[in-house]
């Protein structure tokens, strides 16, 4: 734990204990004896969280929480109270503090409520951080994200965007595989021909076929004139092939014979995306190995919303103003509570999910400032699971082989089923992962070994 505390409290020997007992804890204790002198150094220098008695000579504590509140809103205030004076900790509240204490208090206690308003803190300057980078941000065309993970995204699709190679892209489902291949497009030196989508697993064989090849007059009973398929529709463009892992084994061959002996006119470029783990549907036999190959030539892997840190709050922000707008109202941000909120829950439906929250609690907020009551019931009452559960009792112990299987069965659920995935992150070659899985009873006895 580390930042700046300003304690005021005009009894010297308990400001010399808590600047001690916290000092070694990593804070920077600066005290005054009186509110008066400690809200003029606020106005001058940075802190973190202020820490004051109510009952002092001169300006009380309850004066100077509401001028800091009204001042610098962005710095949480912590109020000491006498014991069992619950209507000074009510009016403490009210004027705007983020907690209170109680005298006699224990170091630990004060420590605790330090950690809680420091976390507070940090949350509130992130979202004000945020709302400046939604404002400024250069975005990669209507994909928004600053962390690692998109950057290193970035780079790869504008490299890829240069040449007609073929480009797949992965993740789960709601990470935003048609915007990736719509950037692609927009930056490629096909921007000016047609951008052509379709989804895999939206029609049966027979209709995806025509729809993909085309017909002519009298192919079959309703193919009342001759029709050009999306190959040929795509041409100087970009085609993208949504959900291709649904892709019907009769249709594969046809699609691989498009694309690589050119038996259709040929397109300047293919995308496909899947939400699938293709190369466990190649070793199961689902889905051509020779497609597989030919449709991935680059690779995108789009990481889940989860793993892609602060982004989320980015992207929170964008569809907060997004929605405000639409729905014009004048509501300009979001509490540190409900970043707190969206940063533990764990997005199964990624940023589509997060545009649906957005759009809800926008809707239905009262506030300028979105607030945890705004939230879907299951975001606002959201708690991680644990592996293990801290136990007392030794007959709720496991054995080592037990945690081995929680980790392995956890990991795989969070990466969605994606055993490719769950192999690299387990450090585990595919094999080893499909033995342990038919072992949890998880795989067939098909599966291959």
């Amino acid at each position: 734990m580390s930042g700046r505390v300003l304690l005021v409290d005009d009894e010297k020997e308990l400001c010399d204990l808590v600047a001690t007992g916290l000092g070694k804890r990593g804070l920077d204790i600066v005290t005054r004896s009186s509110a008066e002198e400690a809200f003029e150094l606020l106005l001058r220098e940075e802190f973190d969280v202020v820490v004051t008695d109510l009952h002092m000579k001169g300006m009380g504590g309850l004066e100077l929480c509401e001028r800091v509140v009204s001042n610098r809103r962005d710095v949480p205030v912590v109020v000491i109270t006498a014991f069992g004076s619950l209507e000074s900790a009510v009016g403490a509240i009210r004027a705007g503090a983020y907690d209170y204490v109680t005298k006699p208090f224990e170091l630990e206690a004060l420590r605790l409520t330090l950690e809680r308003a420091l976390h507070h803190r940090a949350l509130t300057v992130e979202v004000g951080r945020l709302r400046r980078v939604v404002a400024e941000s250069r975005h990669f065309e209507e994909i928004i994200g600053t962390s690692a993970a998109m950057r290193q995204i970035y780079d790869l699709l504008d490299r890829v965007a240069e040449t007609d190679a073929s480009v797949l892209v992965t993740g789960e489902s709601g990470t935003g595989k048609e915007l990736v291949a719509r950037a692609v497009h927009t930056r490629s030196r096909r921007k000016d021909g047609p951008f052509v989508a379709i989804n895999c697993a939206a029609m049966p064989e027979t209709l995806l076929e025509s729809e993909l090849f085309g017909h002519t007059k009298g192919a079959f009973t309703d193919a009342k004139a001759q029709r050009n398929g999306l190959f040929v529709q795509a041409t100087g463009g970009t085609l993208f092939l949504d959900e291709v892992g649904e892709l019907p084994l009769g249709l594969q061959p046809k699609l691989l014979r498009a694309l690589q002996e050119r038996k259709v006119r040929p397109v300047g470029s293919v995308v496909t995306a899947t939400n699938r783990d293709l190369e466990t549907a190649v070793e199961e036999r689902r889905f051509r190995d020779d497609l597989y190959y030919r449709i991935n030539v680059v690779h995108v892997a789009l990481p889940p919303l989860r793993a892609r840190g602060s982004d989320l709050l980015l992207l929170a922000q964008h569809f907060l103003e997004h929605f405000s707008a639409v729905f014009a109202k004048a509501v300009s941000g979001l509490s540190p509570a409900v970043a707190e909120k969206l940063m533990a829950y764990a997005w199964p439906g990624n940023v589509r999910e997060l545009a649906n929250c957005m759009e809800r609690a926008v809707a239905l907020t009262r506030f300028q400032e979105l607030v945890v009551e705004d939230l879907p019931e299951k975001i606002r009452d959201y708690r991680r699971s644990d592996l293990i559960l801290t136990t007392g009792d030794p007959t709720d112990l496991v054995s080592l082989e037990e945690v081995e299987r929680r980790y392995i069965l956890r990991v795989l659920e969070a990466l969605g089923g994606n055993k490719t995935l769950a192999a690299q992150t387990l450090k585990l070659d595919r094999k080893t992962l499909y033995r342990k899985l038919k072992a949890y009873g998880v795989v067939d006895d098909d599966a291959p070994h």
